[in-house]
């Protein structure tokens, strides 16, 4: 079974707790994602494997580490997972980025993938899926699909808040991707949101409805 990780750093929660707040601005809100995305793309990376090289301070000759083997690629699903990208390619600016669009059927209520474009050489990537909810799970399930199909095997899950049934449905069905968050809320509504959440996510980063 795949870990789930929470963050509970200081500075994580207490931007967490703004983006919730139902009046802050899309301004503002886009600002806050983008920071705990940063944040949080800090420990997503923490096991990125590390060489020795030698190099030439101004002082002397020494060694020292160097991130080494396989590079990042960052998928976000669209449209809400556009506010977490900068962040993450802030910290990681060699990162390449790839798009995934799904929209739920309205017979079957089921995702169905209408885009999905990844970085030619997305196999060889470490990819970070990022949606800042995970709500029922079956946007994340269908989007860990359409780039499993597409040959990549190193696949980690990036969400600000996440229901525990999304949780649970990811990891039954991709019980080989991890999945980080920055909450584990209480439920979903009849509704499919996310309690107590923070509403729609797209809307409120593009002040739409």
């Amino acid at each position: 079974m795949s870990k789930v990780m929470v963050m509970n750093h200081p500075l994580i929660q207490h931007k967490l707790t703004l983006i919730r707040d139902k009046n802050t601005s899309p301004k503002d809100f886009r600002a806050l994602l983008n920071e705990v995305a940063l944040l949080m793309a800090y420990e997503v990376t923490r096991d990125l494997p590390l060489k020795e090289v030698e190099i030439e301070t101004p002082i002397c000759r020494t060694k020292s580490k160097m991130i080494s083997g396989r590079q990042i690629g960052v998928v976000p699903i669209l449209r809400a997972g556009l506010g977490m990208v900068d962040g993450i390619l802030e910290l990681v600016p060699a990162a390449k980025m790839g798009h995934i669009g799904l929209y739920r059927d309205p017979a079957t209520m089921k995702p169905v993938e209408y885009y999905c474009k990844l970085p030619i050489d997305a196999e060889q990537r470490d990819i970070i899926l990022v949606d800042p909810m995970l709500a029922t799970g079956g946007s994340a399930v269908a989007a860990i699909d359409c780039i499993k199909k597409r040959g990549c095997k190193s696949i980690k899950l990036m969400n600000l808040i996440a229901a525990p049934e999304g949780i649970a449905v990811v990891q039954a069905a991709h019980p080989d991707v991890d999945i980080f968050v920055a909450a584990v809320d209480e439920k979903l509504n009849e509704h499919s949101y996310i309690v107590p959440g923070l509403g729609d996510a797209g809307d409120r980063l593009f002040g739409t409805k």
